[in-house]
């Protein structure tokens, strides 16, 4: 695997993890001025935006089709490989992110 790859993959680790924090803590603003409990807005925009964060991390679902499609069809397993990495690291970005939430705001929030 090329060195830009790795680049890549730490990336899509930080981009979720940013769309996971970021998100939850400025839309928490909205409950706050609405008269609304923001830590528990916090933990429940955290969760609601898990997919969305994985999917700004791996640059949009037509990419990521795209090169799914050259894994299984194209016979380029590599391709297959590092889309699936890729996945991986965003989803380890998200699960990071709400776990830092959720032992900061200490709420368990159902």
């Amino acid at each position: 695997m090329e060195e830009r790859f790795f680049a890549t993959f730490i990336h899509c680790f930080f981009i979720a993890f940013g769309v996971i924090i970021g998100g939850s803590i400025i839309g928490s603003i909205g409950s706050f001025a609405t008269g609304e409990a923001p830590l528990t807005a916090i933990s429940r925009l955290a969760n609601s935006l898990r997919i969305w964060a994985i999917v700004a991390a791996i640059g949009g679902t037509f990419d990521a089709i795209e090169n799914l499609q050259k894994g299984l069809f194209d016979g380029s397993t590599i391709d297959l490989v590092k889309q699936a990495l890729l996945i991986l690291s965003a989803m380890g970005g998200v699960k990071t992110a709400t776990l830092i939430i959720d032992w900061l705001i200490q709420e368990d929030v159902t």
